[in-house]
């Protein structure tokens, strides 16, 4: 635990933002996982489940949620499972 009055601050502050990270990348994963399982299902709502994942995973790069070629996997990923539910 730090003494100094800043350090202590700073703690609190990246607890704080670090509990944001997860929320974040935790709503990411689930709307992938749906996504995943509507495709899988051949569900009618899969292409707008799939704009929606593609949209919070642009919204994530900008914000530095997750790495950007991380994201360019994840929507290359999902662009392929749509493309090969469709057929």
């Amino acid at each position: 635990m730090p003494n100094i009055k800043s350090a202590i601050k700073r703690t609190k502050i990246i607890a704080k933002k670090t509990a944001a990270n997860k929320m974040q990348k935790s709503k990411i994963r689930t709307l992938l996982k749906k996504t995943g399982s509507a495709v899988a299902a051949s569900a009618e709502n899969a292409g707008d489940l799939a704009r929606q994942a593609q949209t919070a995973l642009d919204k994530a790069a900008a914000k530095g949620y997750l790495h950007k070629h991380n994201i360019a996997r994840k929507k290359s990923k999902l662009a392929k499972a749509l493309a090969s539910g469709q057929k």
